[in-house]
């Protein structure tokens, strides 16, 4: 029996200005590093034998991991629906930032993005994530359960600010 495994769930297609904008500057990027790959590739593989050349398997393995995020970019860029404004609501919904207070009384601010633009060191987070997904169309002032694995913690919203 083989590995097959059932296709992935689709991710959401929404996205920030910002996020597309930086989304394009990488593939433009990544064309260029794939230029300098394959000319350092071309000098490898012009030095002799290529089963004992540490530096052409190097740079194959490189061209490849280039070749598939390009692949991957050129694909994902066209279905991406750029969010321009805000919801005229005071409800949470996609490019809000939420300020959440939880049972021990400490506060943080995440910011609800899609999913090629998550950044945990900036507390963005997509809105396919399990906080995201409980949090989408609450106001301030609702308690919201959220259970990830197998723990379960009450949150409460403080406030919600919109920055698109």
């Amino acid at each position: 029996m083989g590995r097959w495994r059932p296709p992935a769930p689709s991710a959401s297609p929404y996205i920030t200005p910002a996020g597309f904008a930086a989304l394009q500057e990488e593939l433009e990027s990544i064309w260029l590093r794939r230029r300098d790959v394959v000319e350092a590739l071309a000098e490898a593989a012009a030095e002799g034998d290529r089963s004992e050349n540490a530096e052409y398997i190097y740079r194959k393995k490189e061209l490849g991991g280039l070749d598939r995020r390009i692949r991957y970019l050129q694909k994902r860029l066209p279905v991406l629906k750029v969010v321009r404004e805000a919801p005229g609501s005071n409800a949470i919904y996609f490019g809000a930032t939420v300020e959440l207070c939880d049972d021990e009384d400490k506060t943080r601010a995440y910011r609800i993005v899609g999913p090629d633009e998550t950044d945990a060191k900036a507390f963005a987070i997509s809105m396919d994530s399990p906080l995201a997904r409980a949090l989408l169309g609450k106001h301030v002032d609702d308690e919201v359960r959220i259970t990830i694995g197998e723990k379960t913690t009450t949150v409460s919203v403080v406030s919600i600010r919109y920055e698109i």
